[in-house]
């Protein structure tokens, strides 16, 4: 039978749950307060606690989306309580890859097993097709895969390798993503400072269309540009969760050079006097594919700060 649980129906984990049952997959959810009532109409059912995954056939998959950091390990402990030996948990969220591979390791020695899975392309991809990026062990990978390539993108799936490799191909992506938003909202800011009045919106969408720098977030960029007016009311105050400052650390550790990543990460910081045209249009951006907030966000700060919950992961000697 086509089933699975998910464990957070917010933004992601509610559209796979949406998409999964239009496939006609059965989807138990669980979150504290009921789903949408376009996810209860398409037939999801929904638990307000954890012992509604027990409805499930074994093996179970549960899929889990809530934010990273002590939350992921408390979750973790209080699903081992309620599933059985052999079930499989897959983390969903932007969890740090070291923390990944501990966590895959503890619930071994309870039998219960830990796929760790990347997931991009936004609430768009969640309900349309999404990109995975996953890692574990290959029976725990074999078993989810058919789940995995029923819900992502045509070429949309990639099987990392062990576990922690999904987390941390899913890091590096973000961090590439950085310096992309970096390199587009810093022409858009040349656009908007050249001597003559330029049509903005008219520029992008020419490169929307043939040019070499067509992406997605071009796509973005000049809807959300058209969409607001220009950049008069945004604010160019960046907000993030902090997850690209694990891979600027891991790049020192492995003595990897990525100036372009850890530069645009430099330059995030630099976006938070909330008066800088280029951050301006990354924040558009970012709204677009992931309705990220504009300006300062006290429940991300805290997030940032807390969300990977042990040192730089280091293997032993």
């Amino acid at each position: 039978m086509k089933e699975f649980g998910v464990v957070g129906l917010g933004r992601i984990g509610g559209g796979l749950a949406w998409q999964a049952l239009g496939k006609g997959y059965r989807v138990v959810g669980v979150d504290l307060e009921p789903p949408h009532e376009d996810l209860m109409e398409r037939g999801i059912e929904y638990a307000s606690a954890l012992e509604g995954l027990r409805e499930l056939s074994g093996p179970r998959v549960v899929f889990v989306y809530i934010h990273a950091g002590p939350a992921i390990d408390s979750m973790l402990e209080r699903l081992a309580e309620v599933l059985d030996p052999g079930d499989i948990i897959v983390d969903g969220g932007n969890s740090y890859w070291g923390d990944s591979i501990r966590r895959h390791a503890r619930l071994a020695e309870l039998g219960i097993r830990l796929v760790d899975l990347g997931t991009s392309g936004g609430v768009g991809g969640a309900r349309q097709g999404a990109c995975f990026m996953v890692g574990g062990d290959e029976s725990s990978l074999d078993h989810v895969e058919p789940i995995l390539l029923d819900l992502s993108c045509e070429g949309g799936y990639v099987r990392a390798g062990g576990p922690g490799s999904g987390h941390f191909v899913k890091l590096v992506h973000n961090g590439i993503e950085f310096g992309m938003l970096q390199a587009i909202g810093e022409g858009l800011d040349l656009l908007e400072k050249f001597d003559q009045k330029l049509p903005v919106a008219d520029v992008l969408s020419c490169w929307r269309n043939g040019s070499v720098v067509r992406s997605w977030l071009v796509d973005l960029m000049h809807e959300q540009y058209v969409d607001k007016g220009g950049l008069e009311d945004v604010p160019g105050y960046i907000e993030d969760t902090g997850e690209v400052n694990w891979l600027v650390s891991d790049a020192m550790r492995m003595e990897v050079p990525i100036p372009v990543i850890a530069q645009s990460v430099m330059q995030l910081f630099t976006s938070r006097d909330n008066q800088k045209d280029w951050a301006k249009g990354i924040a558009m951006m970012r709204h677009g594919f992931g309705g990220h907030p504009f300006g300062p966000k006290q429940e991300l700060v805290e997030e940032r700060q807390i969300s990977r919950v042990g040192d730089i992961w280091r293997p032993t000697e």
